[in-house]
């Protein structure tokens, strides 16, 4: 990172940002094109001393949520969220060099890979601590694949969750599975797993308030079992029962199981996956 490239940046984008576009009265004898720091730093709810030191560079460390609140008063897009988060990140790649912090495994084991086999078709995903997609079945696919999960080179749940807008048409509860995605993560927050508080720093930028606000909360413990609903584009609203299963592995991966939560989900996923009906059946509680 150069001298001060973040603090230049949020300087040019307040400056950028007229007092118009955040509700605010041009008011007279203003002597910065933009907004004044004192209006930035109450629309983020800091104060002006942090702004202040942030901008100078002499604080190049600000949390995630921090960078999420100012990114959302000075109206960022998504791409320049992005470009705020790399600039973040190379004060802070000497975190990830921490020896006891591996890198999230993004392969199957053999004998994982032949419990998925027997699941099929079934929906059936494993998923490492990064809630990343390693492997999956095709009764997955069929399942995910046309609300857009698994659109991206390495699909993630939590980011689909968070960040794709489809999602909230995917998911008619969904406050109830972003807190549920997100409280998957949380205890490796509190252990300060340098790669998962990359992705939550990422995630406040990218989604903003939404999830900012379940990062700055008290860790929960995670949803492990319930029953969700799901509106498919092909078999419309399904109510699924999931079970989380850990696996015996230190990377933290688990298999999460989809199940039909009623009769006629049921159906529908025989449709679906192609089964003989009836060969799913429905799973009460």
């Amino acid at each position: 990172m150069s001298e001060n490239e973040l603090g230049a940046f949020l300087r040019a984008r307040r400056e950028a940002v007229t007092p118009s576009e955040v509700g605010l009265p041009e008011g007279p004898r203003r002597r910065t094109p933009g907004l004044r720091r004192s209006e930035l730093a109450t629309l983020s709810g800091i104060s002006v001393e942090y702004l202040t030191r942030l901008e100078q560079g002499r604080d190049r460390n600000p949390s995630a949520q921090v960078l999420a609140a100012l990114a959302d008063a000075l109206r960022l897009s998504g791409e320049t969220r992005l470009h705020l988060g790399r600039l973040l990140k190379h004060t802070n790649d000497h975190k990830l060099l921490c020896p006891a912090a591996e890198t999230p495994v993004r392969q199957v084991r053999p004998t994982v890979q032949a419990l998925l086999d027997r699941l099929d078709p079934s929906p059936a995903v494993l998923l490492n601590r990064l809630s990343e997609v390693v492997a999956c079945t095709t009764g997955y696919e069929r399942l995910m694949g046309p609300v857009g999960l698994l659109d991206e080179a390495q699909p993630s749940v939590l980011r689909y969750v968070f960040t794709d807008p489809r999602a909230r048409d995917t998911y008619p509860d969904w406050g109830r599975v972003a807190d549920a995605q997100f409280g998957m993560v949380g205890f490796d927050l509190a252990r300060d797993d340098p790669h998962v508080s990359h992705l939550a720093a990422e995630l406040a930028l990218t989604a903003g308030s939404e999830f900012a606000h379940r990062l700055a909360a008290p860790p929960k413990l995670p949803v492990r079992s319930g029953v969700e609903r799901l509106v498919h584009p092909e078999s419309g609203e399904l109510r699924l029962a999931y079970e989380t299963l850990d696996l015996p592995d230190p990377d933290g991966q688990r298999i999460l199981v989809h199940l039909p939560g009623d009769e006629a989900t049921a159906a529908a996923l025989d449709r679906l996956t192609g089964r003989r009906p009836g060969a799913l059946r429905a799973v009460n509680g």
